[in-house]
């Protein structure tokens, strides 16, 4: 056995380590292999981004921030203001309105509820 002293977070701690291969006069006891660790479970599967629905207009409106998509406030085809929200973003636990940038016609909604979005993604386009 050798001791050693380690300092964890500012705490001072006195351990000991058993050293193991080294050769010793009496011959090591077998050991057992360990067991195969069981398999990870599979990942689950991200949600697939959202194809648009309707056609693509002039004017995008992106996410400003990575989140995800709470709720859509307007629908393809609905006509919207300068100011006027266009879908909820929840990013670090705060409800965030994306809105219209200008006035215009939605053309096409780019998400869906529950989808992640990363800063830069098209949410939805205007004409």
């Amino acid at each position: 056995m050798r001791k050693f002293m380690i300092n964890v977070n500012g705490k001072s701690y006195e351990v000991e380590v058993e050293e193991v291969g080294v050769a010793t006069s009496a011959p090591a006891a077998p050991v057992a292999a360990p067991a195969a660790a069981p398999a990870p479970a599979a990942a689950p599967a991200a949600p697939k981004a959202a194809a648009p629905s309707g056609s693509e207009g002039a004017i995008k409106v992106t996410s400003p921030m990575p989140g995800t998509i709470l709720r859509t406030c307007a629908n393809v085809g609905d006509k919207v203001t300068k100011g006027q929200p266009i879908v909820v973003l929840e990013a670090m636990k705060m409800e965030n309105d994306i809105v219209a940038p200008s006035d215009g016609t939605v053309s096409s909604i780019n998400v869906t509820n529950g989808q992640s979005v990363n800063s830069g993604d098209v949410i939805a386009t205007l004409a």
